[in-house]
């Protein structure tokens, strides 16, 4: 069972009216009863939701500047973290961002359904999926649609949700929350062949070297042959009740496929054979809200070097040795955002809308920016949940679900501009050939130049 965002807030709610009561019992109780309230404390105030979260940075790391690889040019963002591994690095794109062009994808997020795929592009093609599970494919170039192909079966309910798309240039490859993985010409969206499997998928495949990787919501993954379809083996994780909205893709490189799962659970099986490697859990880690009594892990997975990254919703990021899976170092927080691994540093998104900056040798942190956290900030109402970070051009990119897409500079945390969306988000930026890529809740994708 995976909660909605609307459930999440429900889950949410008594512990903020707990938390509120409390408040109001403690600072207002002189004046409920009829004595004049007193002059507020002199001093900075700093919500306690906020406190005790770990978020300290290192003096010797926040005295090292920060140094990057130089931005390269991508040609494909060929699936959901761009890579079979997740570690995209540097991006170049142009300094200034303005629409390009814009197109309708199909039918938008409501409140029965969610727009979780994230957009890929191969060959000058853009893929995306809209929230009915209708796959189209337009010119990168200006836009145009080349194809579209509904990929909801006859026989099933419309309101179903969730699923993503990977390609290897030849294919694309579609999860679908009706328990199918679709192969379809990239060129013209015909059906190769279709795969059924025995639960929703939520998040989108993974390729890598003729195989296809896919996580259900019942945390099995299942590698299958690019070729055909056909199943070459599956693995079974931990059983979870509940999980956040999504998924996360598993990462792949060589030989090493680490999947994660809504248990907390992470596992390093063999692509060919299937075959434990080793398994870790990122769950257990601080838990004083409701929401984070989920040990999710929502974000990919990264894999660099000779290192893995992950992030789990219930409060520990953690590298673990690729190898042998011993963790190397871990820090108290969390969130549900992918680790982004650039050289020597990797950036982050707490759940608590902070912006980490985080050594990728020892985990220190060499800075923090607070993101907004409430679109009516007076009033708190209306929270704000951010995607990302893409680093590209020099700055980290997050996407705001209140249609803000802020710039940061990944050298130094400062908030560095903003651009505004013609519509809301709840889906990272991608980036190819210099171009941001975002879709929107509308189901609008937002080419960026």
């Amino acid at each position: 069972m995976t909660n909605s965002a609307s459930d999440r807030r429900s889950a949410a709610a008594p512990a903020f009216a707990v938390l509120l009561v409390a408040a109001m019992a403690l600072s207002g109780c002189d004046t409920f009863f009829g004595s004049p309230e007193a002059p507020p404390l002199p001093g900075e105030r700093v919500s306690v939701l906020k406190m005790n979260t770990g978020l300290v940075i290192d003096p010797e790391a926040a005295s090292t500047p920060v140094t990057l690889p130089a931005a390269t040019a991508n040609s494909d963002w060929s699936q959901a973290g761009g890579s079979s591994n997740h570690a995209m690095q540097h991006l170049q794109a142009s300094d200034t961002l303005n629409v390009a062009w814009r197109a309708d994808i199909g039918e938008a997020a409501d409140d029965s359904r969610f727009l979780l795929a994230e957009p890929i592009s191969s060959g000058g093609r853009v893929f995306t999926m809209d929230a009915g599970m209708t796959v189209s494919a337009f010119d990168l170039g200006n836009g145009g649609r080349a194809w579209q192909v509904d990929l909801t079966p006859e026989d099933e309910d419309d309101d179903l949700f969730g699923g993503g798309l990977a390609t290897d240039g030849k294919a694309v490859y579609v999860s679908t929350a009706f328990q199918q993985v679709h192969a379809l010409d990239a060129s013209t969206g015909a059906q190769i062949w279709v795969t059924a499997i025995r639960a929703p998928i939520r998040a989108a495949p993974t390729y890598s070297d003729g195989r296809v990787f896919v996580v259900t919501v019942d945390n099995q993954i299942f590698a299958l042959a690019a070729e055909d379809g056909t199943v070459l083996w599956s693995y079974q994780g931990m059983a979870e009740v509940a999980g956040l909205l999504g998924g996360a893709s598993p990462a792949v490189q060589g030989p090493d496929v680490i999947a994660p799962f809504s248990s907390g659970e992470l596992v390093a099986l063999r692509a060919d054979t299937g075959r434990v490697l080793w398994t870790e859990s990122l769950a257990g880690g601080a838990r004083s809200e409701a929401q984070s009594q989920l040990a999710d892990i929502r974000g990919r997975p990264a894999i660099d070097r000779d290192r893995v990254f992950a992030i789990s919703n219930s409060g520990i990021t953690s590298a673990i040795d690729l190898a042998s899976g011993s963790r190397i170092w871990t820090a108290n927080f969390g969130g549900g955002q992918s680790p982004w691994v650039a050289g020597d540093y990797i950036f982050l998104v707490t759940r608590d809308g902070d912006v980490v900056c985080v050594t990728r040798n020892d985990g220190r942190i060499r800075w923090v920016q607070t993101l907004p956290t409430w679109e009516d900030a007076e009033d708190q109402t209306d929270p704000i949940l951010w995607s990302g970070p893409v680093l590209a051009g020099d700055r980290l990119l997050l996407v705001g679900s209140n249609g803000d897409v802020q710039m940061i500079s990944p050298y130094t945390g400062e908030a560095i501009g903003s651009t505004v969306l013609p519509g809301r988000s709840h889906l990272p930026a991608i980036v190819v050939q210099g171009t941001v890529l975002i879709v929107t809740d509308a189901a609008e994708l937002i080419a960026l130049r």
